[in-house]
C-alpha cells in the first residue's frame, strides 16, 4: 500500500510547485485506500487478467469517478511499483495506457490526473443519469417495443418449457469428437470469410438427408444456412416482400415470426387455426392477398394440429394464383408419434411456391445456432446473389462437424432415440395431469413434437407466472396469440427436458400453483 513517506512526499512536492495541499492530499488519501496490493492481487487471480491491466482499471475508475481530481500527482512508477510490490513495467504500462486514453498527463511534476468534462465527477454522473431518464428520445424504436425476453439460460432448463429438447440425451461426446476432427483438419484459409450460403460439405448433407428423410425436392444450390428460424424469416421477408406488403401468419402462433415480419415492415393478417391447421376465408385472397404466408404445417404450433392434405394443396394452389410464397417451417416435423413423419409441403407438388425452413436447435440443441433455408427451384439463382450481399457466413469447422454428424448417420440415430423418448415422456405427462389435474380442461396436440396444451378456462398468464415462482416454466397459450378471434387460454407445456420418472413431480407443483391463486 501506499506509505506515509509516499504521501508526506507528495505533499512537500505539490506545496512546492504552488497546488492546493487540502485538494491533492484528498485525492491522494483516496488513492492510498484505493490502491491495495493484495486485494489487486487478489482481483487479478479472480478474474484472471494481469495485474497491470487491474491497476489500469483500478486507477482509470478512480479519476472517470472523480475520486482523484484534476491536478493531483500519481506517485512515480518506481514508488508505486514498490509499495504493490509489482514489476515497474507493469505501472508503466498503466500510466501509459491512462496517458493514451486522456486520463492522465505527463508533466515536468510527475504523471498528473488531467482536466475534462464533467464525465468525470460522480455527480455529473448522476445528473446524466436523471436528464436520461427525462429525454424524449431514450426510447428503443416502436417496431420493437413489444420485444421483451429475459428469460436466463437456467429459465429455459426448467421442467415444462416448450422448445428445449432432451439435452441430457444428445450423444455430446460424440459431436465434440467430431468438432475436434473438423478443427484439426482446418487450415488458415478457414479464418477468412465464408461462402455466404454456407459450407457446401453442409449444404448437401442436408440436401441428401431432406430429400429421403422429409420428402423435400431440392439440391445443395438451393439451400442457405442461417442462425436459425428468426433469421431464416428475417431473410424471406427481405428479399420476397416489400415494407406494407402482407403477410399471413397463424393465430395462435409462433411469437418470434410475428416479431421478425414486424420489424420487416409487413402488414400482418392473423388466421385462426383450427383442428386441421390453417383456414383461411376464401373471399381473403381478393379482399387481403398476401405476399407471405407462414405456417406450421406439420405441427402447428402451439395447438399442435397437422395441416390436413386437402387444405396444403389447396393453399399451394391458391398461392400459385395469387403469387404467394408459402414460408414453411418444419421446426420438430421429425418427431412424430403416431406414424412415420409426414412428407414435407415443399415436396408434394412440383414446383410449388413454398420457401421450406428448417432448424437444428430442436432436433440436436439450441446453442449450435444453425438453421436453413431452401429456395424454390426456380428462384434459387437469382438469391444466392442477393444473399451474398446481405450474410456474411462464419464457423466453417461447426458446419463440417455437422455435415459428418449427418453423413455418418450419427443425426437419424439420435432423431431415432428421440422419437422414443419424447413418446415416453409425453405419456407420463398425460398420465399424471389427468392423475393430478384439479379441473377439467382439454389436452391439446400430440401427434408430434415435444409440448402439449393444457386448456383452461382463464387465467393462464397468473398460473403460468406462480408456477414460475414454484420453479417450473409453462408458457401461457394467451401470449401466442396474434389476433383474430380471442378465448385461446391454456399453458403451453413441453415435455422433452423433463425426466418422466420426475414428471408426476412437476405437475404436483403446477397443481399446487393453481390452488395457490
Amino acid at each position: 500500500m501506499l506509505n506515509a513517506v509516499t504521501i508526506d512526499g507528495l505533499w512537500h512536492h505539490e506545496k512546492n510547485h504552488n497546488y492546493h495541499f487540502k485538494w491533492i492530499h484528498d485525492s491522494m488519501a483516496d488513492l492510498h485506500l484505493l490502491l491495495d496490493g493484495r486485494r489487486l492481487k487478489a482481483q487479478a487471480r479472480e478474474r484472471r487478467q494481469a495485474m497491470q491491466r487491474i491497476l489500469y482499471e483500478a486507477l482509470r475508475d478512480a479519476i472517470a469517478q472523480g475520486r482523484l481530481q484534476a491536478g493531483a500527482v500519481l506517485p512515480s512508477s518506481r514508488d508505486l511499483a514498490r509499495d504493490l510490490a509489482m514489476a515497474r513495467n507493469g505501472v508503466i504500462y498503466a500510466y501509459e495506457q491512462l496517458a493514451a486514453e486522456g486520463y492522465v498527463q505527463p508533466s515536468r511534476q510527475g504523471t498528473v490526473v488531467a482536466a475534462f468534462s464533467a464525465a468525470s465527477s460522480s455527480v455529473g454522473q448522476t445528473r446524466r443519469r436523471d436528464q436520461a431518464a427525462s429525454w424524449p428520445n431514450a426510447e428503443v424504436a416502436q417496431r420493437v417495443r413489444h420485444c421483451n425476453r429475459r428469460r436466463t439460460p437456467e429459465d429455459d432448463l426448467r421442467a415444462f418449457m416448450p422448445g428445449m429438447p432432451a439435452l441430457d440425451a444428445f450423444p455430446l461426446r460424440t459431436w465434440l469428437r467430431l468438432c475436434d476432427r473438423a478443427a484439426r483438419q482446418g487450415s488458415t484459409q478457414d479464418l477468412g470469410y465464408r461462402y455466404a450460403v454456407g459450407e457446401p460439405e453442409l449444404r448437401q448433407a442436408i440436401a441428401t438427408y431432406l430429400r429421403v428423410a422429409r420428402g423435400v425436392r431440392c439440391h445443395a444450390d438451393q439451400i442457405t444456412m442461417t442462425d436459425g428460424t428468426q433469421h431464416s424469416l428475417a431473410l424471406c421477408a427481405q428479399i420476397l416482400a416489400d415494407v406494407g406488403d402482407t403477410a399471413w401468419i397463424e393465430h395462435p402462433g409462433y411469437g418470434g415470426a410475428r416479431t421478425v415480419l414486424t420489424q420487416a415492415g409487413l402488414t400482418l393478417q392473423p388466421v385462426t387455426v383450427d383442428a386441421e391447421g390453417i383456414a383461411p376465408p376464401e373471399d381473403w385472397w381478393q379482399s387481403r392477398p398476401p405476399r407471405l404466408i407462414y405456417i406450421t404445417p406439420s405441427h402447428q404450433y402451439p395447438l399442435g394440429s397437422v395441416l390436413s392434405l386437402p387444405r396444403r394443396l389447396h393453399l399451394i394452389e391458391q398461392a400459385r394464383r395469387a403469387g404467394t410464397w408459402i414460408l414453411e417451417d418444419d421446426y420438430d416435423g421429425e418427431f412424430r408419434h403416431d406414424g412415420p413423419p409426414l412428407a414435407a409441403m415443399q415436396g408434394q407438388v412440383a414446383d410449388a411456391p413454398v420457401v421450406y425452413l428448417g432448424t437444428f436447435s430442436k432436433s440436436m440443441f439450441p446453442a449450435l445456432r444453425l438453421g436453413f433455408v431452401v429456395w424454390p427451384e426456380a428462384l434459387a439463382d437469382r438469391v444466392m446473389g442477393v444473399v451474398g450481399g446481405l450474410v456474411l457466413q462464419g464457423r466453417p469447422f461447426e458446419q463440417r462437424a455437422l455435415a459428418a454428424f449427418i453423413d455418418e448417420g450419427h443425426f437419424t440415430r439420435h432423431l431415432r432415440r428421440m422419437r422414443k423418448l419424447y413418446a415416453i415422456r409425453q405419456a407420463a405427462l398425460r398420465e399424471a395431469l389427468q392423475r393430478h389435474w384439479p379441473v377439467p380442461g382439454q389436452i391439446l396436440g400430440g401427434q408430434a413434437g415435444m409440448h402439449l396444451v393444457l386448456s383452461l378456462p382463464a387465467a393462464d398468464t397468473a398460473l403460468a407466472q406462480a408456477a414460475y415462482q414454484r420453479g417450473i416454466s409453462p408458457r401461457p397459450l394467451s401470449l401466442y396469440g396474434t389476433g383474430g378471434v380471442a378465448g385461446f387460454n391454456g399453458l403451453v407445456m413441453g415435455y422433452a427436458n423433463t425426466h418422466e420418472d420426475r414428471m408426476a413431480k412437476q405437475v404436483q407443483t403446477l397443481v399446487s400453483a393453481w390452488q395457490g391463486l
